[in-house]
C-alpha cells in the first residue's frame, strides 16, 4: 500500500506535472482528491468525527430546546420539525418517530422545572460541542491558537441566538415563493425557474451552511471562494451519499433482522458519522484550495534542521519587527509562510516559541508584533531560543566525553561572538529589503 502511494505522490507532484500541458493540468486538479483521500485515511480526521458523534448525540436535546424556545418567541416553533426530517431522512423509516420524540422532548423543557443547575447543565453541553468543533476546524486549518474566552462567549451567544432567526427568515422566504409558484397555473419561463429554484433550495440551504461554517468557525480568515468551494463539494456529497444511505437503510431487511428496535438508532449513529467527516473533508478541501502549498505535505510534521530552525526565527523576528518600526500592517503567520514558500504550522510552531520566551507577541486576530522594545531584543536571544526547543528528552552535559563538550563549548562561543552585542533594531537596519505583508 505504502508503494501505491509513493507512487501517486510522485505522480502528482513529480516534473511531468509541471507547465501548462493539458496533462499537467489534470495532474494538478487531481491531487485535490488524492489529498482529501488520504486524510481521510489518517486516523485524526476519523477520531475527530467519531467525538464529534457522541457530543453531537448528547447536545441535540439541548440545541433543539434552545431554537425551539427562541422559535416560539416568533411562533414559528411547528417550523422546525421539517429541518430536523430533511437532517434524519436517511435513516429511513424511524426518522420520523425520532423527531417527533425530539420536538415532544424540546417543547416539555421548563426552565422553571429544569432549575438554575439544570439550565447551567444544558448549556454547558451546548458550548462543549461548539468548542469541539471549533477545535476540529482549527486541526483542519493547521491553527494552534484558540478563540480568547470572551470572543467565544460572543460568537456563541450571536451563532445560537441568530441561527433560529436565519431559520425563521429562509422558513419565511421558501413559504413565499412556494405560495407564488402555487398560484401560478402558467408554464412560462419564470414559473419553471421557480419550479426549478424550489426543488433545488435544500442543496443550496446545505452548501450555504456548510460554507457559512468553513469560514467562521476557524481560528484564521477564510477566504469566501474557498469556504465556498468546500461548501459546495460537502454539500454535493452530503445529498448524494444521503440518497444513497437511505434507499441501503429501507432496502436493508438484515439491519432490521439483527438490531430489531435498534435499527434506527445505528441508522442514527451511523449517519452522524457520516456527516461530520463529509464535513470535515469540506473543510479540509477549502483549506486546500487556499493553501495549495500544503496538498504535498498533508498533516505531516515538517521537520526543520536545527540551522534551518535559527534562521525562520530571526526572519520571522526580522520581519515583524521591519514592519512595526515602519507602520506597516502587522504581520501574520500565514502571511510570514507565504513570502518564505513555508507551511504555515511551520511558521505557527515557531512564532508559539518566540511568544513564551517574550520575544513576540500575538494578538486574538493572528497579527504579530515585537513583545518588548527591539533594541532590547538581542540576536543571542532570538538564536538562543530557537536552539534550546526541548524534545523532552534532556542529554545532561556530563555525560559527554571532555573532548566533546570541549567541542561545544568552543561553538557556543564562536556564534556569540558572531553575535556580539548587536539587536534586533541593528539587524534590520542592515541594508536589505523585507516585502510587506501580503
Amino acid at each position: 500500500m505504502q508503494k501505491l502511494w509513493s507512487l501517486l505522490d510522485h505522480a502528482l507532484f513529480g516534473q511531468h506535472s509541471e507547465g501548462n500541458a493539458p496533462l499537467a493540468r489534470l495532474l494538478r486538479v487531481l491531487r485535490y482528491p488524492y489529498a482529501i483521500t488520504r486524510d481521510l485515511l489518517d486516523s485524526e480526521l476519523t477520531l475527530r468525527a467519531t467525538s464529534l458523534v457522541y457530543i453531537t448525540l448528547l447536545a441535540l436535546i439541548p440545541l433543539i430546546a434552545l431554537a425551539f424556545a427562541i422559535l416560539k418567541a416568533f411562533g414559528q416553533q411547528g417550523e422546525l420539525e421539517p429541518f430536523l426530517l430533511e437532517f434524519f431522512r436517511p435513516v429511513g423509516d424511524g426518522g420520523p418517530e425520532l423527531v417527533h420524540r425530539l420536538m415532544h422532548f424540546a417543547a416539555g423543557v421548563n426552565v422553571s422545572l429544569v432549575g438554575v443547575f439544570g439550565l447551567g447543565l444544558l448549556l454547558w453541553t451546548l458550548v462543549g460541542t461548539v468548542n469541539r468543533v471549533e477545535d476540529s476546524m482549527n486541526y483542519v486549518w493547521r491553527v494552534q491558537r484558540a478563540r480568547s474566552i470572551p470572543r467565544r462567549v460572543v460568537e456563541f451567544v450571536t451563532l445560537v441566538t441568530l441561527g433560529p432567526l436565519v431559520v425563521v427568515a429562509v422558513i419565511g422566504f421558501s413559504k413565499i415563493a412556494i405560495d407564488s409558484v402555487a398560484n401560478t397555473h402558467d408554464f412560462t419561463f419564470s414559473a419553471q425557474a421557480a419550479h426549478l429554484a424550489i426543488r433545488f433550495a435544500p442543496y443550496g440551504i446545505v452548501i450555504g451552511l456548510f460554507t457559512a461554517l468553513y469560514v467562521m468557525l476557524p481560528n484564521t480568515r477564510v477566504r469566501f471562494w474557498p469556504a465556498l468551494g468546500g461548501g459546495f463539494a460537502a454539500g454535493f456529497f452530503w445529498v448524494a451519499i444521503g440518497k444513497g444511505f437511505t434507499g441501503l437503510v429501507i432496502h436493508s431487511s438484515r439491519l432490521t433482522l439483527v438490531y430489531a428496535g435498534f435499527a434506527a438508532v445505528i441508522a442514527i449513529f451511523v449517519w452522524t458519522y457520516i456527516g461530520w467527516l463529509i464535513l470535515l473533508a469540506g473543510a479540509q478541501l477549502a483549506f486546500y484550495l487556499q493553501n495549495p502549498n500544503y496538498l504535498r505535505l498533508g498533516h505531516a510534521v515538517l521537520r526543520l534542521s536545527n540551522s534551518e530552525q535559527e534562521r525562520l526565527a530571526l526572519d520571522i523576528m526580522a520581519r515583524v519587527a521591519q514592519g512595526h518600526r515602519t507602520g506597516e500592517p502587522p504581520w501574520t503567520v500565514e502571511q510570514i509562510g507565504r513570502a518564505l514558500s513555508l507551511p504555515g504550522i511551520a511558521i505557527a510552531d515557531m512564532t508559539e516559541h518566540l511568544e513564551r520566551a517574550g520575544l513576540l507577541a500575538q494578538a486574538d486576530d493572528g497579527k504579530l508584533f515585537p513583545g518588548r522594545e527591539i533594541t532590547g531584543i538581542t540576536l543571542a536571544d532570538i538564536i538562543t531560543t530557537a536552539r534550546t526547543r526541548s524534545t523532552g528528552h534532556e542529554l545532561h552535559p556530563r555525560l559527554s566525553t571532555p573532548a566533546v563538550r570541549q567541542l561545544q563549548e568552543e561553538m557556543e562561543r564562536a556564534w556569540r561572538s558572531a553575535c556580539g552585542d548587536r539587536t534586533l533594531a541593528d539587524l534590520i537596519e542592515t541594508p536589505a529589503k523585507y516585502q510587506s505583508p501580503a
